[in-house]
């Protein structure tokens, strides 16, 4: 049989995923713009009290712009470069979420803003989740055996599954942003769990 469980906690981290883009029509122009934005946002999270382990450069992209000609005859040519540089951000005090995405773009951040809630010890909501997919499981087995009228004897294996629901964040008490930032929503974070149980049969 296999029995399922979950449960669900408010998350107490984000991670979002920001990026500067410059471009100039040089390579170094447009690098020298785009590294001079993402100093004052790396500075600015300093600041806020993002510490060094939790900001990671997650891209560096260098393209060039090509203009198209209409006519078939000419080549496309080189018109300028775009430097992009994401960075990837680990905010642990989700009150200062809002207010950090709002500096951020304030700063030169023009690309990005995805972010993802979890939860920096899941292992509680794990413990629960677990103990009800085996509860499920014991309950599923013994309604097995009485509709087929045998009697359940020992566990012979058991093994699990976990998965981790994204949050729906749709609930009003979930915003956590000052008046002037970002509106955020961090809902809850659902983890569930799927138990594999082999029984013996008694009899």
């Amino acid at each position: 049989v296999t029995g399922e469980g979950e449960a669900a906690i408010a998350p107490d981290m984000a991670v979002l995923q920001l990026a500067v883009m410059r471009e100039a029509k040089t390579a170094r122009a447009a690098l020298d713009a785009n590294n001079e934005a993402m100093a004052a946002v790396l500075a600015a999270m300093k600041e806020a009290g993002i510490a060094d382990r939790d900001l990671q450069t997650a891209g560096l992209q260098i393209n060039p712009k090509y203009h198209y000609p209409q006519s078939g005859n000419e080549q496309p040519r080189i018109t300028g470069y775009q430097v992009s540089n994401a960075l990837s951000i680990r905010v642990r005090n989700l009150d200062d979420l809002g207010g950090i995405i709002d500096q951020s773009v304030t700063l030169g951040v023009n690309q990005g803003g995805g972010i993802s809630f979890t939860n920096d010890d899941p292992s509680a909501a794990l413990t629960e989740a677990r103990k009800r997919a085996v509860a499920d499981a014991m309950a599923r087995a013994r309604t097995l055996a009485e509709a087929a009228n045998v009697e359940l004897g020992g566990i012979i294996e058991m093994s699990e599954q976990t998965t981790n629901q994204p949050p729906m964040p749709i609930t009003a008490k979930g915003f956590r942003a000052e008046a002037d930032a970002v509106p955020v929503a961090s809902g809850e974070n659902t983890y569930r769990i799927q138990i594999n149980v082999t029984f013996e049969i008694a009899r």
